[in-house]
């Protein structure tokens, strides 16, 4: 435990001061995660790096991810024709190999390329927009409140398994507090600038977060279950690998981004 929570603050301080430091130093932070982060889903889908199908999956995954917004003049290929020509040559590669490299093999690689790389990569632009420090960090602190918020309900107060086949340790009770200390965070950023987020939309916000954040970490659950591992890495002591620590990040800020397109 005491591992666990030095790793945590010097890990989460260290995040923080490259988060607020600058667009670029936190989209090479993030662009290294998502490295790291491909390598664990490859290894733990039994593809070895040297393996072509690997290999084109962790070209592309830090190809959708990086910030090509920001060089308009290389004329990058959408993100859209990205995941296309990933899947052909994917499906190539098992039409040459006659079969030695399945289907089932290139759906997976295809699936940590959607995952991994459109999850990062809406974590930059989300930085890279405007008031990006302000949006970002109030993505982040609602998901970690959650998180927080639900470990300390659900040791308090749970009682009722919330879905003991994926994740037998999580409660109902847990769940809803998390949900609650999110929104209780949401409102202390409209507080904060009121001009860019009202106390309406910070509730919706924060429970949005909650909620997806928490499938997320049930997603990567589900997935460590079925592969038979309790950790998807050993990269930070006491909390896992990247997949460990990102997994309601990488589909918490799509969805967010998503919903941002939806009429107000």
């Amino acid at each position: 435990m005491k591992q666990r929570l030095v790793t945590g603050i010097v890990a989460g301080a260290g995040f923080i001061a490259i988060l607020v430091l600058g667009k670029l130093y936190f989209a090479a932070l993030i662009m290294l995660l998502a490295a790291v982060g491909y390598y664990e889903y490859s290894r733990m889908n039994g593809h070895p790096p040297v393996r072509l199908t690997a290999f084109l999956g962790f070209l592309f995954t830090l190809y959708i991810a990086f910030p090509w917004e920001l060089y308009p003049e290389l004329g990058a290929l959408s993100r859209e024709a990205s995941v296309w020509l990933a899947m052909f040559l994917l499906l190539a590669v098992t039409v040459l190999s006659k079969n030695k490299v399945t289907i089932d093999q290139a759906a997976l690689v295809l699936l940590g390329i959607v995952y991994i790389g459109t999850g990062f990569h809406f974590m930059i632009s989300t930085r890279l927009g405007t008031d990006g420090l302000y949006w970002t960090l109030l993505t982040f602190v609602c998901i970690w409140a959650s998180d927080s918020g639900a470990y300390f309900c659900g040791r308090a107060f749970g009682k009722r398994p919330l879905w003991p086949a994926i994740s037998p340790n999580k409660t109902v009770e847990g769940s809803l507090g998390g949900v609650a200390v999110s929104i209780v965070a949401a409102l202390c950023f409209s507080w904060y600038a009121p001009d860019l987020l009202s106390w309406g939309k910070a509730i919706g916000l924060g429970l949005v977060i909650a909620v997806v954040g928490q499938i997320g970490d049930l997603i990567q659950s589900a997935y460590k279950r079925i592969r038979n591992i309790k950790d998807t890495g050993s990269i930070l002591p006491g909390h896992g690998g990247v997949l460990d620590r990102c997994d309601s990040w990488l589909i918490v800020f799509p969805f967010v981004q998503l919903l941002s397109l939806l009429p107000q």
